[in-house]
C-alpha cells in the first residue's frame, strides 16, 4: 500500500509546483504589463502609459515634449512625424498630411470632404472605387487612405510609449469624438489594427476627460448627486458634456463613485483651426495689399507660403490670447520677400465674431438631451485649448451664467489621463480603485422591418415597422434582443439610425446616410421543418453595443419550446443528487437549458418597442407578432449600480415566468424553489408532471453595410503589409544612418588620440603612421561614396578599423587600469594576512578553524604575492610598445580566488558554535588562557537578572574570602546559550560574584 500511494502521489500537482506555475506565467507576462492610452486631437495627440512602478504618466516624444503633432510627412524615400513633420510642412506642403481626421469614415461627396479640400487645396484625394471613400494621391507610389495614415500615426504613438516604458505595449485605450457615428468609429478600429494594437476601448474624450476628472477628486463624491458642464473646445470641434457624479451601490465593491453622461451638445467644425484659418487669409490678403502694385502672384497660389502664414496664424493666435496687439513677422515668406504687419486682438476677435457666436451653441445641445436647467448645473469647466481665447469665455460666461469658470484641471492632458485609468481597468495586469463609468448613447439606433396584416377579411396589406433598440442617451455598453414572432420563412429587417431631429441641416449632410445594415436572414424555414411538433417563441437576434460603442449582430436564434413528460421514476438517485448540487452551485439552470443556450437570452435584454399604447383590440396581434412591448431579461452591464431595487434587467416578467418550469417560479413565501431544500420525491410527483424543453437553432444570417463598407480582408492584409515595409524601410534607414555616425565618430576621435601622450608613449611612429593612413583613406571614401554605400559595408569599414586599432587601444587601456588593480590587490594581501596571523594566535580549546583550511589560505597568500611580485618584475623588462603581461584581468583573477578562501573561513567564524568548557569536581570552571587580559574579564560581567550595570553602579568593591573553591574567572560570552542559561539560574536578589579585575 506504501508503494502504491507513492506512485500515486505524483499525480496530485503539489502546492509549491502551483505557485512555481503562477509565477512562470506572471513572469511570462512581465514583459507586457504595460497598457497605454493616446488621446488622438485634430491637430496634437497625448500618449500616455501605465506599468509597474509608472503609475499613469504622459509619455515624452523624442523632442522632450508632452503633446505631440498630428502630422505625416511621406516622401519616396524617408517619412517624417511630429515635429519633425510638421517642420516639413512648409517645404513639402502636399506630402504633409495633417487634420485627416475630418476624412475618417466619409465618401468623397461629403460636405467635410469639399471643406478639407477648400482648407487644403495642395493636396491632391483621389475617390477610391470600390468604398467611394478618399485617398491621398502624392504620387503615384505614394497614395494612402486616411485610416492607413492615421494606422502609421498609432504606429509612432506605440514607439513612443515603448521607448519610454522600454518594454514592448500591445494594449491601448484611443479617445475619439463623442460625435462620431459607427462608420468613424470603425475606421479608427481598422487603423488600429493595421497599427498592431490591440484596442481595449474607443473611449469618448468627453467621457476620459470626466473620468480623469473624478478619479483626482474621489473623496468629494458623495451620494448627493453633483452636475457639473464640461466645455471642450480644441482644434477641430467643440464638445459640451453634462455628467453626474454620486456614489452607488455595485454588486462586487459596494459603494463607488460614478459618472453618468447625461447630455451632450457639439459643433463639429468650431474650434481653433477655424480661428487660424480666419487669420491666415487676413495675412494673405494684408500681404498681397503690400505688394498690390508690383503686379506680384497672388500669396494663396503658392502652398508653402500659405503654410508658412498658417504656422504664423497659430503663433498669432496663441500671443493674442494674453496681449492687445502683436506683430505677425516672416522671413522670405515669398520670392524673398519679407512680411510684417501688426494684428490686434479686436481684429482677431472681428474676424471671428460668427464663430464666437456660435459658442452657446453645443450648451443648449447639452441641456436639452439632459433635460436640465443651468440652474442644476454646479460649476462649468474649460477643457481644450482654444478655452484659452479671451472672447471663448466671454461668450461661454454670459452663456451659462455662472460667477466664474472652472480651470482647475489641465486643459491638454486630461483625456490621456483618464482614457490610461480606464486601460489600466481594463486591463488583467492592473487592479485599481473601481470608478463606475456610464456613457451615453449619442445616435438612436432602431431596427425597421415589414410583415404583412390582414385588417380585413381577406384583404392583407404590409406593415412597416419600427423598433428601438438603443435610445438616444442610454447607456452603454449592453446587449439587447429583439423577438421576431410569426415568421415561419426567410426574411430581412434594416438597422438605421433613429430620430436625428437634434442635428441641424449641415450636420445631416455632413454626417451621411442613416441606413446603417440590412440583414438578411436564411434557415427560418428549415429550422421549422426540423422541429414541426415544437411551440415557436420566435425568431431572437441579440445585438451588442459594446464599449467603443460599436454595434454589432452577434447572432440569430430561432427558438422552440414544448412540453415533456418527466416521471420521477426514470431519475437515478444520482442523477437527482447532480441536478440538485448542479442546481445549488450553478445558479439554478434547469437541465434542458444547458444545451441551448437561454443563459445568454436571459442576460440580454430585450427591446422595448414603440407603438406599445396602441388600441386595446390590437393588443393580442401586436403581442402575438412581436410588437408589444418586449420584456427586459437582462441584467445589468457590469458597471451598473446595484440600487435597493432591482433593475429593469434582473426582474423576471410574466413571460418568462411562463416559459419557467414551475419548480423555478416562487413559492408563496417568496422564495425560489431552488433556494429552498430538495423536494421529495412524493413532492416532484405532483410539483413536476411536465417540464418545456427549449430547443434553439442557430440561423444564417447575411449582413449588407449600408453606410460605409469595412475594408475587405484581403485589402486591410495589403494595408497592414504596406505599413510594415514602410516601418522597416524606416528601421533600415534609422540603422544605416547610426552605422554612419558611429563610423565618422569613430575615425575623428582615432585621429585626435594619435596626438595624445598617453596613446604616443605605448606605440611607435610606424604604428601611428598606418593607422593615421588607414583613417584617411576611409574618411576619403565615406564623403564620396559613403552617401551610396549600405548598412553592411559601413559596418564592415568601422570593424576593420577598430580591428587595426585594438593593440593601441588595449594598451592603453591596461595601463590605466593597473594603479587601481594593483592597489586593490596589495590591500587584499595585507588584511588576508592580518586574517590569517589572528587566526592562527586562537587557542587551541577556542580553534574553530582546521589546519588545512589555515594552511590552505596561507598557500594562496604565498602564491599571490609571488605571482604579483614576478608579473610586475617581467612587465617592467617590456617595452612599453608590446603587449603587456600583467592584464587587469588577471589581477581580478587572483583577487577573487584570494577573497574567496577568505570569505569561506568568515563564514564559518560567522556561524560557529561555542564549545562548552569542562567543569571540575567542585563545579566550576577551568581557569582561562594565561593570554587572557583583565580588562577583556571586566567587559563580560553578566548582571543580575532585571538589572542592568548603568542602573545599579558599584561604587565599592566587597571583601571576599577566598578559600577552597577558586573564583570563576573565565570570560563569558554576552548573549550565548550558557550566558543565558546563567542568567536564567541566577536569582534576583543574590549578588553576583566579582571578577579578578574588581578584587
Amino acid at each position: 500500500m506504501a508503494a502504491t500511494g507513492r506512485r500515486q502521489r505524483p499525480r496530485r500537482l503539489p502546492c509549491w509546483a502551483l505557485v512555481a506555475v503562477l509565477l512562470a506565467d506572471l513572469l511570462a507576462l512581465s514583459d507586457t504589463l504595460a497598457v497605454m492610452s493616446v488621446d488622438l486631437g485634430s491637430e496634437s495627440m497625448k500618449v500616455a502609459i501605465v506599468k509597474p512602478g509608472v503609475p499613469m504618466e504622459i509619455v515624452l516624444n523624442k523632442e522632450s515634449r508632452r503633446k505631440t503633432p498630428v502630422t505625416v510627412t511621406l516622401k519616396e524615400n524617408e517619412r517624417f512625424f511630429g515635429d519633425s513633420a510638421a517642420g516639413m510642412a512648409i517645404k513639402s506642403p502636399k506630402a504633409t498630411m495633417r487634420y485627416f481626421q475630418y476624412l475618417l469614415g466619409k465618401q468623397a461627396d461629403n460636405p467635410h470632404v469639399a471643406l478639407y479640400r477648400a482648407r487644403f487645396p495642395e493636396h491632391e484625394l483621389n475617390v477610391d472605387p470600390q468604398r467611394q471613400t478618399v485617398r491621398f494621391h502624392i504620387s503615384p507610389q505614394l497614395q494612402f487612405s486616411p485610416e492607413e495614415v492615421l494606422g502609421m500615426v498609432l504606429n509612432y504613438s506605440r514607439s513612443l510609449a515603448e521607448d519610454f516604458a522600454e518594454q514592448p505595449i500591445k494594449d491601448a485605450v484611443i479617445t475619439v469624438p463623442a460625435f462620431f457615428n459607427q462608420a468613424e468609429r470603425r475606421a479608427v478600429l481598422q487603423a488600429a489594427r493595421m497599427a498592431g494594437l490591440k484596442v481595449l476601448q474607443l473611449i469618448n474624450d468627453n467621457t476620459a476627460t470626466a473620468l480623469s476628472y473624478g478619479v483626482f477628486r474621489r473623496k468629494d463624491i458623495n451620494s448627493t448627486a453633483q452636475n457639473v458642464m464640461f466645455y471642450d473646445m480644441g482644434s477641430g470641434s467643440t464638445v459640451c458634456t453634462i455628467v453626474t457624479y454620486q456614489t452607488v451601490k455595485t454588486k462586487e465593491a459596494g459603494m463607488q463613485p460614478q459618472l453618468q453622461i447625461r447630455g451632450v451638445g457639439f459643433d463639429r467644425t468650431l474650434g481653433g483651426l477655424e480661428m487660424e484659418l480666419r487669420l491666415r487669409e487676413h495675412l494673405a490678403r494684408l500681404f498681397n495689399e503690400q505688394r498690390k502694385g508690383q503686379k506680384a502672384k497672388d500669396v494663396r497660389e503658392n502652398p508653402r507660403a500659405m503654410a508658412k502664414l498658417l504656422r504664423e496664424a497659430n503663433r498669432l493666435k496663441t500671443v493674442l490670447s494674453a496681449n492687445a496687439d502683436h506683430m505677425a513677422q516672416i522671413e522670405g515668406l515669398m520670392d524673398d520677400v519679407d512680411f510684417k504687419a501688426k494684428v490686434t486682438r479686436v481684429e482677431f476677435e472681428e474676424l471671428c465674431a460668427d464663430l464666437f457666436e456660435r459658442v452657446p451653441g453645443p450648451v443648449q445641445q447639452a441641456l436639452q438631451s439632459a433635460e436640465m436647467s443651468l440652474d442644476e448645473i454646479e460649476q462649468v469647466i474649460l477643457v481644450g485649448g482654444a478655452t484659452r481665447v479671451p472672447k471663448v469665455q466671454e461668450v461661454l460666461l454670459k452663456a451659462v451664467n455662472k460667477e466664474e469658470l472652472g480651470k482647475n484641471i489641465n486643459a491638454d492632458e486630461a483625456a490621456a489621463m483618464g482614457a490610461v485609468y480606464q486601460a489600466a481597468a481594463l486591463s488583467k495586469a492592473f487592479k485599481v480603485k473601481p470608478f463606475v463609468v456610464r456613457d451615453a448613447v449619442v445616435y438612436p439606433i432602431l431596427v425597421e422591418f415589414t410583415r404583412e396584416v390582414e385588417e380585413e377579411p381577406g384583404i392583407r396589406s404590409l406593415k412597416h415597422n419600427k423598433r428601438v433598440l438603443f435610445s438616444r442617451m442610454g447607456p452603454y455598453p449592453q446587449r439587447k434582443v429583439i423577438t421576431f414572432n410569426r415568421y415561419s420563412h426567410d426574411f430581412n429587417f434594416h438597422i438605421n439610425y433613429g430620430d436625428l431631429g437634434f442635428l441641424g441641416p449641415e450636420d445631416l449632410r455632413v454626417f451621411g446616410t442613416q441606413n446603417l445594415t440590412t440583414v438578411k436572414l436564411k434557415g427560418v424555414g428549415e429550422s421549422f421543418k426540423k422541429y414541426p411538433d415544437y411551440e415557436s417563441k420566435g425568431i431572437k437576434a441579440h445585438f451588442n453595443l459594446d464599449e467603443s460603442g460599436v454595434l454589432s449582430l452577434d447572432r440569430v436564434e430561432s427558438v422552440f419550446e414544448t412540453l415533456v413528460e418527466d416521471s420521477p421514476e426514470e431519475e437515478s438517485t444520482l442523477t437527482k443528487l447532480g441536478n440538485t448540487i448542479s442546481s445549488l452551485f450553478g445558479g439554478g439552470t434547469t437541465p434542458d437549458a444547458k444545451e441551448n443556450g437561454t443563459d445568454v437570452i436571459q442576460e440580454e435584454e430585450e427591446s422595448p418597442a414603440e407603438g406599445s399604447k396602441d388600441e386595446p383590440g390590437e393588443q393580442a396581434e401586436l403581442k402575438e407578432e412581436a410588437e408589444s412591448p418586449v420584456e427586459d431579461t437582462s441584467q445589468p452591464p457590469p458597471f451598473e449600480p446595484k440600487g435597493d431595487t432591482a433593475p429593469e434587467g434582473e426582474k423576471p416578467t410574466e413571460k418568462e415566468s411562463r416559459d419557467k418550469p414551475e419548480d423555478q417560479k416562487p413559492n408563496e413565501k417568496g422564495e425560489a424553489g431552488l433556494e429552498g431544500a430538495p423536494p421529495t420525491p412524493e413532492e416532484e410527483k405532483k410539483q413536476k408532471p411536465a417540464r418545456k424543453q427549449r430547443m434553439v437553432e442557430e440561423i444564417g444570417v447575411e449582413l449588407v453595410v449600408l453606410d460605409l463598407p469595412d475594408l475587405p480582408e484581403d485589402e486591410l492584409a495589403r494595408s497592414v503589409q504596406k505599413l510594415e515595409d514602410l516601418t522597416f524601410r524606416d528601421l533600415e534607414k534609422q540603422e544605416r544612418e547610426k552605422a554612419a555616425n558611429s563610423l565618422e565618430a569613430f575615425i575623428f576621435e582615432t585621429q585626435d588620440k594619435l596626438y595624445q601622450l598617453e596613446y604616443q608613449e605605448v606605440s611607435t611612429e610606424e604604428q601611428r603612421e598606418e593607422i593615421s593612413q588607414k583613417l584617411s583613406t576611409v574618411a576619403t571614401w565615406l564623403e564620396d561614396e559613403g552617401f551610396e554605400a549600405t548598412t553592411v559595408m559601413l559596418k564592415e569599414k568601422l570593424a576593420e578599423l577598430r580591428k587595426l586599432c585594438q593593440g593601441l587601444f588595449f594598451r592603453v587601456e591596461e595601463r590605466k587600469k593597473w594603479p587601481e588593480r594593483l592597489s586593490a590587490l596589495d590591500n587584499l594581501l595585507n588584511h588576508s594576512s592580518i586574517f590569517l596571523k589572528g587566526a592562527r594566535l586562537i587557542p587551541e580549546m577556542d580553534q574553530i578553524f582546521t589546519e588545512v583550511e589555515m594552511t590552505t589560505l596561507e598557500k594562496v597568500i604565498n602564491e599571490t604575492w609571488a605571482w604579483k611580485n614576478a608579473t610586475v618584475a617581467e612587465q617592467a623588462k617590456l617595452p612599453a610598445t608590446e603587449k603587456p603581461v600583467l592584464l587587469s584581468k588577471d589581477i581580478e583573477a587572483k583577487m577573487m580566488s584570494l577573497d574567496r578562501e577568505v570569505q569561506y573561513l568568515l563564514n564559518k567564524a560567522k556561524f560557529a558554535k561555542p564549545r562548552a568548557r569542562p567543569k571540575d569536581k567542585n563545579g566550576t570552571r577551568t581557569e582561562p588562557p594565561l593570554n587572557a587580559s583583565a580588562t577583556d574579564q571586566g567587559e563580560k560581567i553578566i548582571p543580575p537578572a532585571g538589572q542592568t550595570e548603568e542602573a545599579q553602579p558599584i561604587s565599592e568593591p566587597e571583601k571576599v574570602e577566598t578559600g577552597s573553591e577558586p573564583i570563576d574567572t573565565e570570560p563569558l560570552e554576552l548573549g550565548g546559550p550558557e550566558a543565558e542559561s546563567e542568567q536564567k539560574e541566577q536569582p534576583a536578589g543574590q549578588k553576583q560574584p566579582l571578577k579578578n579585575d574588581e578584587l
